[in-house]
């Protein structure tokens, strides 16, 4: 039990760390691939490896064709609207910085929506929380966004609807997990919902890609990590928070995701980071630690 807690109480930190790493990979891999395509190939590559683990620890398969179709459904909005979305706006030039701006209203959306349909209260200094942790956000991504302008980069109409459905996905994917999934067995829960948005994925990039992937050794690793660290490890955890605990607070943990990004872009890619990315960590942290406060 106390082994159990303990992994409890660390999950968020090791969820925002590794979910934090997947931008990183995500560079390596557009480098020599399609979004969709990408996506496609790693969603396939996840359900084997899914299916063995599930076959291999016996765990208890969903016997509903109600709960298949349901975990499918979150798997749809989480990996395919969400993922899908992030991918193809990038794709489209869309810069990081403007990107997480969009993303960084999830936590206060989940938390509006979170209170009429699940019954879960948002106290003021929770909400007070929610806005800190929306400000240190902008403080750490404030000078990407800002170089847009200056890299000439103009608002695309597809890139936006992209992004704001990558929002509405990963929102309504937590709600619906949390009401209608909460207390499945994660093995065999997360198969089923890549299955969804492997069908959902494959079906888009054979309407609207050609297909084009070079498998470079840069290519593989980054396809390895993105597949068993952030696919399985951080996918599990996130479901094992919301399990765990209000889809608000978890939400609030994705404002720590682009201060932790940028400390690894920091030491792994040469970008720069000043004293106001860091001023913007230390807020958002506050922020964060405001809304999961007991």
């Amino acid at each position: 039990m106390a082994q159990h807690s303990f992994w409890l109480r660390a999950s968020p930190a090791l969820f925002v760390f590794l979910w934090s790493t997947g931008f990183i990979a995500t560079i390596y891999g557009l480098k020599d691939a399609e979004p969709l395509t990408m996506l496609s190939y790693r969603f396939a590559i996840v359900v084997v490896l899914l299916a063995v683990i599930a076959f291999a620890t016996k765990a208890p398969w969903p016997t509903s064709p109600k709960v298949c179709a349901q975990n499918a459904l979150v798997g749809i909005l989480i990996h395919g609207f969400y993922l899908g979305g992030v991918f193809l706006a990038l794709s489209r030039g869309m810069p990081a910085g403007v990107s997480a701006l969009i993303i960084g209203l999830q936590p206060a959306l989940t938390a509006m929506v979170a209170q009429p349909l699940l019954g879960e209260r948002v106290n003021r200094i929770q909400w007070f929380g929610i806005g800190l942790g929306f400000c240190g956000l902008v403080l750490v991504v404030a000078n990407k966004a800002s170089a847009a302008g200056a890299t000439g980069w103009a608002p695309d109409t597809w890139a936006l609807i992209f992004m704001f459905g990558s929002l509405f996905g990963i929102t309504a994917a937590s709600i619906y997990q949390k009401a209608h999934l909460p207390d499945q067995d994660i093995r065999t829960g997360t198969t089923w919902q890549y299955i969804g948005a492997f069908i959902f994925v494959a079906i888009l990039t054979v309407l609207f890609e050609d297909g084009r992937i070079a498998w470079t050794g840069e290519f593989i690793a980054a396809m390895t990590w993105l597949v068993i660290v952030l696919s399985v490890g951080a996918v599990w955890l996130f479901m094992l928070i919301i399990r765990h605990g209000d889809v608000s607070k978890v939400a609030s943990l994705l404002y720590l995701v682009p201060a932790v990004t940028a400390v690894l872009a920091y030491f792994l890619l040469g970008e720069q980071l000043n004293l106001i990315q860091i001023a913007g960590i230390a807020v958002a942290a506050v922020g964060v630690a405001l809304v999961n406060r007991s």
